[in-house]
């Protein structure tokens, strides 16, 4: 008997954070270059309309947000169900690294702050869209979340942004668990050294375990876009439960 082929869903209405640069602005590019209905969503409105604006005329709408605020939040996906009607994909991305400082000499104020970007705002996210998938019909949906290399190793003086992504590492195998009954998938996009506004200071040599300062390969960022649209375009029966993608040579297998 034939195998019965699975619906793919090949193009949907995804929702970006951090669209407006970087990792997010590439994701959202690639999305809408793919046929998907992009809302994009960050805190400054002239960066989203820059990706806009290199989307060609494809489908996007700009949504300002600050992840960090509940009620922003609740207010972006309350706009993305009355505008376009349901959510297939989030790609969970708005994140900030923080200051690279000696761990004595981190401030508890710039701890916070990346606690509230990379881990709150990550949680509001994708609880505002597991109540909209569940709840939509046809039910279900995607969720990605941005994870990173540091998620498995930390880099010197990057404590808050490691703590943060261990603990979306966590995020993402809750929200799989609790996804099942409702056709929620999540997964989990770990990234090491995308060229981005991020990692620009890497070609001038950053901290390395050994204390030394070394200049790290990248890769470029429409690389990472790749795989998030594959991750997305599965049929909801399948997922990409963890996918890294870093540059070939950067010093992270290994001892260097």
């Amino acid at each position: 008997m034939p195998r019965r082929a699975a619906e793919v869903r090949t193009a949907g209405t995804a929702l970006v954070t951090g669209a407006g640069s970087g990792i997010g602005r590439a994701v959202a590019l690639t999305l809408a270059d793919a046929g998907w209905t992009v809302v994009l969503a960050g805190r400054r409105r002239g960066s989203l309309e820059q990706t806009a604006q290199l989307a060609a005329g494809a489908a996007t709408r700009c949504v300002p947000a600050d992840v960090t605020d509940p009620a922003a939040v609740t207010a972006l996906f309350d706009s993305v169900r009355e505008h376009e009607g349901r959510l297939d994909l989030l790609f969970n991305n708005a994140g900030t690294f923080g200051p690279a400082v000696p761990l004595a000499d981190l401030s508890f104020e710039d701890w916070r702050a990346v606690v509230d970007v990379n881990l709150h705002g990550a949680f509001l996210c994708a609880q505002a869209a597991f109540r909209l998938m569940k709840d939509q019909q046809p039910r279900g949906g995607r969720i990605i979340n941005n994870g990173s290399v540091s998620a498995h190793t930390p880099r010197p003086g990057s404590i808050a942004y490691t703590a943060t992504k261990h603990a979306m590492t966590g995020l993402t195998k809750s929200l799989s668990l609790d996804g099942r009954a409702y056709d929620v998938a999540c997964g989990q996009i770990d990234i090491g050294n995308a060229a981005t506004e991020m990692t620009a200071a890497m070609s001038q040599g950053v901290p390395q375990a050994d204390g030394n300062r070394v200049p790290e390969p990248t890769m470029n960022a429409d690389d990472v876009a790749r795989t998030v649209l594959h991750m997305a375009s599965l049929p909801l029966e399948a997922n990409v439960q963890f996918a890294t993608v870093l540059a070939t040579k950067m010093p992270y297998i290994g001892r260097g």
